[in-house]
């Protein structure tokens, strides 16, 4: 995987894809293959600016798809990368910006989106 400049991500049957993260802590570029996957801190990180979205009807072109990244992009794509490892990583005790605070963030992000039943009296 770490020699390999874009890495396979189907989503496949669980909900949680260590695919993803295993990609991102070796600095490929991750191939979503998917076509309602929701990605991890998506209300926060722009995948489209570091990770390739394949439909699943599209798998045939894939070769295709990916040869037709021009290498600047693949680079920046690579570069971003890069800056956010450590937002997949676990650290004892936690540091900013890592996956524990990220998981937070995450939940209180989409608390706006919870609608609680009002109590009556």
């Amino acid at each position: 995987m770490a020699d390999s400049r874009f890495c396979l991500c189907p989503s496949g049957w669980e909900v949680a894809n260590p695919r993803i993260v295993e990609a991102i802590a070796v600095g490929c570029v991750p191939v979503i293959i998917s076509d309602y996957y929701v990605l991890p801190f998506s209300e926060v990180l722009d995948w489209s600016k570091f990770s390739v979205h394949v439909p699943s009807n599209k798998i045939s072109e894939i070769k295709r798809i990916l040869k037709a990244v021009p290498i600047r992009r693949y680079l920046e794509m690579q570069k971003r990368i890069r800056q956010l490892q450590r937002h997949f990583v676990i650290n004892r005790p936690a540091k900013p910006y890592d996956l524990l605070n990220m998981i937070f963030h995450s939940i209180w992000l989409r608390r706006l989106n919870v609608r609680l039943p009002l109590l009556s009296s």
